[in-house]
């Protein structure tokens, strides 16, 4: 994990700043943590902490709903049907990295001629 991946992770913006940041009402976000759309963290008092991959979680729904037309069971599928891509594409990366890998070994080895005398 890279640091701008922690601070990615991080919560750290209370529900009035994330509504702010995101251009909804605080009850908005309130709504889609009940109906399972986003999962803010819990600070020790309970308190509502959001980080900025749940900043764009929502902003991707507002983008979903305002923008598109979408409606929130709409954007439901919507956002884990990116979340799956997301996890293909470093599916893929990785299962590329291990062809290179394997490819480069194999360039490697000193491969003697065999004779079928």
């Amino acid at each position: 994990m890279t640091p701008n991946d922690d601070f990615t992770t991080e919560p750290c913006f209370v529900i009035s700043v994330a509504a702010r940041m995101v251009g909804l009402h605080a009850q908005t976000l309130r709504y889609y943590e009940r109906v399972g759309l986003v999962m803010p963290s819990r600070s020790g008092g309970r308190q509502r902490l959001y980080s900025m991959a749940d900043v764009e979680r929502l902003r991707r729904i507002k983008t979903f709903t305002d923008e598109m037309g979408v409606n929130l069971a709409g954007a439901e599928i919507a956002l884990k049907l990116v979340d799956r891509i997301r996890e293909l594409e470093a599916e893929v990366d990785a299962l590329a990295n291990e062809v290179a890998r394997l490819r480069a070994a194999g360039h490697n080895r000193t491969v003697s001629p065999s004779r079928n005398n």
